[in-house]
């Protein structure tokens, strides 16, 4: 049930690769400090990193539109940034990605959102966040909603990536979700515990374990506890599906009034879960832009993920590598 053949998989990437998609949510900057630790600081008990080299990658929904465009498709992301170098290094760093189109709102009263990770020995050392969380003020609020609605006229998606740094927020989408909605494209929504209640009218809600769990008020892991949260956040957002990830365990599928449908995790070794779901969320919206159905989906973005998680850092998957990942399973 849950098998998805090479040619069809093939099929379903190649009609992806003529849309377009809009995603909307929290960029972020991931900056990673790579070195070697030989010594022990005078100035108190912690490790001197001498530096070897520095790299960064997009993060959050900035991830999203990567893997959007690693599968195949055109994309664009709309987020706030500051009036700063991170914010300018994003901009390029998304232009490099192949972003259609600059639609960042600067708002000069915020950083951009950067997670500076230090690395010595292939261990994390220290993690530094530059970031304000509250929500975005009320005429960025403005601006996003001005500018998301230009661009989901043209689009085959939307897609809700939210972080919970503040540029996802109630007002903009009581405004968006329903002007995407009503255009009969798909909806698709990474959700965050703070805006729940507002992801409405939406496709498909794809939380984690955890945060269906709490969402739900329950601890009950079991597969019988999670269909019963699955069920409930179904009906309290009135969604038409959601898809719960669930880490080496795969994903839970509840479709309609269906019974939910277990996919098994495709993945090999997991190195890094950096990332994961912007990959699935992504591959979720490629399949059903390009007609496929929502079994169908979640099996093409599981196999995703599946590679992903087989390397180190935030990562995306390729067309190419999910056809013969699939091929090599079947």
């Amino acid at each position: 049930m849950n098998q998805l053949t090479k040619e069809r998989a093939d099929e379903l990437l190649r009609s992806a690769s003529e849309r377009f998609m809009v995603v909307y949510g929290d960029v972020m900057l991931d900056e990673f400090v790579w070195g070697d630790v030989t010594r022990i600081s005078p100035e108190g008990p912690v490790p001197v990193v001498d530096v070897r080299r520095e790299s960064v990658h997009l993060g959050g929904a900035a991830n999203v539109l990567a893997n959007l465009v690693s599968l195949g498709t055109r994309a664009s992301v709309v987020g706030v940034v500051g009036d700063d170098r991170a914010g300018e290094r994003l901009r390029t760093e998304l232009k490099n990605a192949g972003s259609v189109t600059d639609t960042l709102v600067v708002d000069g009263t915020r950083p951009t959102t950067t997670k500076t990770r230090i690395i010595a020995h292939s261990q994390l050392v220290v993690r530094a966040d530059r970031e304000h969380r509250m929500s975005v003020d009320a005429g960025t609020e403005t601006r996003i909603v001005e500018t998301l609605k230009k661009a989901i006229e043209q689009a085959d998606a939307f897609l809700v990536s939210d972080y919970d740094k503040g540029a996802v927020t109630p007002r903009v989408l009581a405004e968006v979700l329903p002007f995407a909605y009503g255009r009969g494209i798909p909806v698709l929504i990474d959700p965050k515990i703070r805006n729940f209640d507002s992801y409405s009218p939406a496709t498909l809600v794809t939380p984690n374990h955890h945060e269906a769990l709490r969402l739900t008020n329950t601890e009950d892991h079991t597969d019988e506890g999670l269909k019963r949260a699955a069920h409930l956040i179904r009906e309290r957002l009135d969604c038409e599906s959601v898809l719960i990830t669930r880490g080496e365990r795969g994903m839970m599928l509840l479709e309609g009034g269906q019974e939910p449908v277990y996919v098994e995790t495709a993945a090999r070794e997991v190195y890094d879960v950096t990332g994961a779901g912007d990959t699935v969320l992504a591959t979720l919206a490629a399949a059903l832009s390009a007609g496929a159905s929502m079994l169908e989906a979640a099996v093409l973005a599981n196999h995703a993920a599946g590679i992903v998680v087989g390397k180190v850092g935030t990562a995306t998957a390729s067309a190419e590598e999910i056809v013969n990942a699939i091929q090599r399973e079947s």
